[in-house]
């Protein structure tokens, strides 16, 4: 069966009057018919304003939430502030010209930093352009905000396509974000009034979104950092799959772009991945690949997963945020040492041979009484991997 031709509205005008129609159709006959152009994350949106009771022409209370769940919530939110804070500053610089403004909200949708060109002049802007107005689809209906948090997806919504009337001069675009396990922890917004559609913006909205998410994961204490793309793409670009391992391979976290190239295994909860899960080549490879970059500079190195596909990737160390390990100083002597560096190296062997040892050969319990990683000892030992 054919479907139904979708119709193009050729003016600002007639998408607007498709718009009313949407909205009549639904309040008279429960539904709108798909050649109106409406989006169904739009329709479901509509249609859950109107299972709560809800009615377009009530008014809308833009509500604070109290000054306790404020701080809770920035307390709670402070390492997303951080890594949001020169993203948004970055945005605001581009949308600066075009009266919009951005909201970063929670997964409530409660607003925890508005940044932008904010006229608390006009009383729609000074409604929403508040820390701490409770900005979800229960408190203000449909919203780029709530339908970007119940749909998980990058969303553009103009004018009419609010559900209350109240709302209609809005127009917003709206990205969910996620955090380094791939739970929703917020979104970004981007609201203009009485402004001409830009659809555009959700491109832009989503970009920033992700550089947010990336800024937020490379908070995380790790030691080593993979960088993953597709053979042909060019690695250190915004596009990359992000990885950070502990010292043990254990995955710490990932972006969006990664969980996309990277299959992730089933598994109990509350236990991460492994390299070795993930990547079919041995893990310490990974570490010893890193140090030899550190030397001679970054060059891709192929990333095999277990379905046969490959990636290609760079594998960056980093040492873990806030811990400083006291076996640092034998592994990297200081400038003006070289004629010492033969006893230290026979030293730091013999230290690692003891820390083997203690541990009755366990090279991860050794390697984590020494603050090294596994593949340091296995490096330094010259003991095969695997073993």
């Amino acid at each position: 069966m054919l479907s139904a031709a979708v119709a193009t509205p050729s003016s600002p005008d007639e998408r607007q009057d498709m718009i009313d129609r949407a909205r009549t159709a639904l309040l008279s006959q429960g539904q709108v018919p798909t050649a109106l152009g409406i989006e169904p994350w739009i329709v479901r949106s509509w249609q859950r304003c109107l299972a709560q009771g809800h009615a377009p022409g009530q008014r809308v209370a833009f509500d604070l939430v109290s000054a306790a769940m404020l701080r809770s919530v920035a307390e709670q939110h402070r390492h997303l502030l951080q890594a949001a804070r020169p993203v948004l500053a970055h945005l605001t610089r581009a949308i600066a010209g075009m009266h919009y403004f951005a909201v970063l909200t929670d997964a409530r949708g409660v607003a925890v930093d508005v940044q932008g060109a904010i006229d608390h002049g006009d009383a729609r802007v000074h409604a929403i352009g508040r820390v701490g107005i409770d900005l979800s689809e229960a408190a203000v209906g449909t919203t780029a905000i709530g339908a970007a948090l119940a749909e998980l997806q990058p969303v553009w919504l103009h004018r009419g396509e609010h559900f209350f009337n109240d709302n209609t001069s809005y127009s917003c675009a709206g990205a969910p974000l996620f955090d380094p396990h791939g739970q929703c922890i917020g979104m970004l917004d981007l609201t203009g009034v009485d402004v001409p559609e830009r659809p555009e913006l959700r491109h832009l909205v989503d970009r920033s979104a992700r550089a947010i998410e990336d800024a937020l994961l490379l908070q995380q204490p790790h030691a080593l950092l993979l960088r993953l793309n597709w053979p042909g793409s060019t690695l250190g670009g915004e596009g990359d799959g992000l990885m950070l391992l502990d010292a043990d391979g254990y995955v710490v976290g990932t972006n969006r772009t990664a969980r996309q190239l990277v299959p992730q295994p089933l598994r109990a909860p509350d236990t991460r991945p492994h390299a070795g899960d993930l990547l079919a080549l041995p893990w310490p490879l990974l570490f010893d690949a890193a140090l030899q970059q550190q030397r001679s500079g970054p060059v891709p190195m192929d990333m095999p997963l277990w379905s046969g596909l490959r990636l290609q990737g760079l594998a960056l160390p980093a040492r873990p945020a806030g811990q400083r390990t006291s076996f640092a100083p034998l592994l990297a002597p200081a400038p003006g040492h070289a004629a010492a560096s033969a006893p230290l190296r026979e030293s730091e062997t013999a230290l690692i041979r003891q820390a083997v040892q203690d541990a009755r050969g366990n090279v991860a319990e050794a390697a984590r009484a020494l603050g090294i990683s596994r593949a340091t000892v296995y490096r330094k030992l010259g003991t095969p991997r695997g073993h």
